[in-house]
Order: C-alpha cells, then sequence, then structure tokens
C-alpha cells in the first residue's frame, strides 16, 4: 500500500465520519421532537448515502452516477413510509422532507463536498429548529380544524353557526348525515388557537351538541 492509496483511504474515512455527524446532528433534533424517525435512522441514511456515492464513483466507471442516482428512488421509498394520515390531517411530511434532504448531504459527502454538506446542515438545522417558534406563531393565529358536530335537530345547524361566528371564527359546511337519532355535520374552521379552545370548552357544556370531535 502506497502513500497515495493511504491518502485516499484517509480522505474517504474523514468522509465517512463527516456523514455520520451530520447525520447525528439532525436526527438529534428529531429525536428531541419525538418523531417517527429519530437518531439511528438519520444517522444511517446520510451514512448510507455517502458509501453509496464513494461505491458509485469507484465502481461507476463510464457513468459514475450509476448507483448514485438511485439513492434518490430509494429515499423517495423511505420517506413515504414515516407520512401518515390520521383523521383529517396527514403527519410526517417534515420528517420525510429532512430524510430526504439528510440523503443529498451524505451525497455532498461521499463526493468529497464537504463544504456544501456543512453548509447544507445548517440550513436544515436552522429550518427544523430555529423557524418552529414562528410556525407556533402562525398556527396561533391561523389553526385550522376540522370539527364533526352531532346535534338533535336540522335547525341546530344555524346554532352551530352561530356558534362560530361569537368565537369570530370563520366556517365552511363540508357534509352532513341524517339518521333516525341525530344530524351530524362536518365543518371546516379556521381561526385562533385561543378562539377554537373555547369553541371546544362551549361545545362540552352546551346542551343542544351531542358530540363532537376535532
Amino acid at each position: 500500500m502506497n502513500f497515495q492509496s493511504v491518502g485516499i483511504l484517509y480522505e474517504e474515512f474523514i468522509m465517512i465520519m463527516l456523514s455520520i455527524v451530520i447525520g447525528l446532528a439532525i436526527g438529534a433534533e428529531r429525536e428531541y421532537r419525538g418523531k417517527s424517525a429519530g437518531l439511528r435512522t438519520f444517522i444511517l441514511v446520510s451514512f448510507g448515502s455517502c458509501i453509496f456515492t464513494i461505491l458509485s464513483i469507484k465502481i461507476g466507471v463510464q457513468s459514475y452516477d450509476r448507483i448514485a442516482a438511485n439513492i434518490i428512488t430509494g429515499i423517495g421509498f423511505l420517506g413515504a413510509g414515516v407520512i401518515f394520515k390520521e383523521d383529517n390531517k396527514v403527519g410526517g411530511i417534515t420528517t420525510a422532507t429532512t430524510i430526504w434532504a439528510t440523503a443529498s448531504l451524505g451525497m455532498c459527502t461521499g463526493s468529497n463536498h464537504l463544504y456544501l454538506a456543512l453548509l447544507g446542515t445548517i440550513i436544515v438545522l436552522v429550518v427544523l429548529a430555529f423557524l418552529y417558534p414562528l410556525q407556533k406563531v402562525i398556527d396561533d393565529r391561523n389553526r385550522v380544524r376540522t370539527y364533526k358536530v352531532s346535534t338533535a335537530r336540522i335547525e341546530d345547524i344555524a346554532y352551530c353557526e352561530m356558534l362560530f361566528k361569537q368565537y369570530s371564527l370563520r366556517f365552511t359546511l363540508e357534509g352532513q348525515k341524517k339518521t333516525d337519532e341525530s344530524l351530524s355535520t362536518n365543518w371546516a374552521v379556521s381561526g385562533r388557537r385561543s378562539k377554537h379552545d373555547e369553541l371546544v370548552n362551549q361545545l362540552l357544556t352546551d346542551a343542544r351538541i351531542l358530540a363532537f370531535q376535532f
């Protein structure tokens, strides 16, 4: 083994270690938030992308991107696995896109674009950690919920509208279902989070509301 081979091995070792550090930093943030993909997942995504990129360059011969190009396809399937639908909302999209971004950072390290990898890591962490309070402020000012309200009479539709207006909430009737026992209506309601909380307290104690969920 000559000095050139040792230099290449050392360079690859640095790239692999950096990919692990990048996955560790991003994974720690996701783990702290209690997300479905955490520390180990992001380390392995970054590390794996780095290794595949190095291999692609080494054995690609005529086409260096032969293996690396398929990383994106594989990450797409992995990201889809953390997206879930619960009631009327979709969750896990931020974690899925973070997996996608982490794979790109691993590819940066594997192709020896270390500055680009470090810069990208800083941007990802800023978006995830420091923009979260801003997202919360926006969400508090304009919270969107879907309410399913059960009442006894069809006249209670107007009563529900009155309640939404009382708490300065914007609303749209999206559907209704009538049975022998009750009338069920679905409402898309938006407004301040504090107003939603006040509405929920009203619905909990209102005798005309048989049941509700959001």
